[in-house]
């Protein structure tokens, strides 16, 4: 069964919502484009509710939860394709667009991106990020689904320069990892959205042994980042119908890159000397 546009949904129940169910509704109304793009601790902020508020009001609607309501949400902002030459695939990517010009909207979109993470992020919290990198006796790289990629490359890229960097895929593995750290031991977590259930879960678990977090994400304002202790964030805007995209991946891969230039301009005699070990290593293995 097709479902009815959200926005038509919520338009047609508004007379039997609760009081608080409407301050979201009317929230929504007036930002149908920017909701789709935050968390659900954003949205109960931006209509002045709690965060079970927003729950219900998915609830009510016949949702499971906030993201299927926010899928849906997502879905009502793309106007039909049929004879509608406003449709976008990715970006501002269009159905009818040629090859060229895909790659020039795409290259403006990515370079946008950059840009704006550049302008998001702080020298000061670069430094402090750094700064517990360096202190740490450990350091475990950590995302779930799309951010375990990112995870992986921040391991794959320091590990070159030292081998206190360390990287596990199964989320239960993490977990039991996170509750073995040492005072001062790192997770370097990415979320863009931070708020997967299991990141909540254990950021209170790692401060509880005296863990540090640096957490790498889209919102600064989400309940991860309450418990984090450096939040570095990228400037990408990803939808619920973008999850995934290379233009979040390259705001993320350009913060492992500041991470990694500055944690190694610290101490280059033994960065030179580790990427020469390294190299070596696998040079028997190339032809």
């Amino acid at each position: 069964m097709i479902r009815k546009d959200v926005i038509e949904l919520i338009k047609e129940k508004y007379p039997s919502l609760t009081k608080t169910e409407k301050k979201v509704a009317d929230f929504l109304f007036q930002n149908k484009v920017e909701s789709q793009y935050m968390t659900i601790s954003n949205m109960a902020a931006g209509a002045d509710v709690a965060d079970a508020t927003i729950f219900r009001f998915c609830r009510t609607l016949g949702f499971e939860g906030y993201n299927d309501f926010k899928l849906e949400l997502a879905k009502s902002t793309v106007p039909a394709l049929a004879g509608d030459d406003r449709y976008e695939v990715y970006g501002k990517v269009k159905p009818d667009d040629s090859i060229e010009d895909m790659l020039k909207k795409l290259y403006h979109s990515d370079v946008e991106t950059l840009a704006q993470t550049m302008k998001l992020l702080r020298a000061e919290d670069i430094t402090l990020a750094v700064d517990l990198l360096q202190s740490a006796k450990a350091v475990y790289c950590f995302g779930q689904g799309g951010s375990l990629l990112m995870a992986m490359e921040a391991w794959g890229r320091f590990m070159t320069a030292s081998n206190k960097f360390h990287t596990i895929q199964d989320n239960h593995h993490q977990a039991m990892a996170a509750s073995l750290l040492e005072a001062g031991d790192v997770i370097l977590f990415f979320s863009y959205s931070g708020a997967t259930r299991d990141l909540i879960d254990m950021l209170p678990q790692v401060h509880g042994v005296g863990g540090k977090v640096i957490l790498v994400t889209g919102f600064p304002q989400s309940e991860a980042a309450q418990y984090a202790d450096v939040v570095l964030q990228c400037g990408s805007r990803e939808g619920p119908l973008q999850m995934g995209s290379v233009a979040t991946k390259m705001s993320l891969l350009y913060i492992i890159d500041v991470l990694y230039n500055e944690f190694c301009r610290r101490d280059m005699e033994t960065t030179i000397a580790n990427g020469e070990a390294t190299t070596k290593a696998i040079a028997k293995k190339m032809l």
